[in-house]
């Protein structure tokens, strides 16, 4: 029997936890919040708010035609995922940090995808903002891990080891 590499265990453990706990809290949100509801946690700072995104980060391209908006939010996120999907099959087996980030990437992503998909939209509810001054756009689970996923990324690009 063939040994499966840690990279691929990493993999699958990482991106079944996102998905998993990014489609119980949207499910959470949308079984006890009515759309628009907010409740502040922690007044001046953080709310859970139920948003629905048509867009891609941030709310970008909300307001695109719908014949455009729907396809292009489905078949970017596949096209996405084949890529990473190759990329990570590239990755030195030992490489337990891209492996890790990468494997956020694909979780997070696939967690949205379910939401375009089964709903039409992505289910948003962290909700941080300074008073009423300063507001960042909600989020959910699965953009918290392709952020995370993504930073991880970026410094190893910036301060990682070179092989020259």
């Amino acid at each position: 029997m063939k040994k499966i590499k840690l990279k691929y265990w990493i993999l699958f453990a990482v991106s079944f936890v996102i998905i998993i706990l990014d489609q119980y809290t949207k499910s959470l949100i949308q079984a006890h919040f009515y759309y628009g509801e907010s409740v502040s946690i922690l007044p001046g700072f953080f709310n859970l708010t139920s948003v629905r995104n048509t867009g891609a980060a941030f709310g970008m391209l909300a307001n695109a035609p719908t014949g455009f908006r729907v396809p292009f939010f489905i078949i970017i996120p596949i096209v996405a995922l084949v890529a990473i999907a190759y990329i990570y099959k590239k990755i030195p087996k030992n490489d337990y940090k891209l492996s890790s980030a990468l494997s956020l990437v694909i979780g997070g992503a696939t967690g949205n995808l379910i939401d375009r998909i089964q709903l039409g939209y992505v289910v948003d509810f962290l909700d941080f903002h300074w008073k009423v001054h300063y507001h960042f756009p909600a989020f959910n689970v699965a953009d918290s891990a392709i952020c995370v996923g993504l930073g991880i990324l970026s410094l190893d690009l910036l301060f990682g080891k070179s092989e020259d």
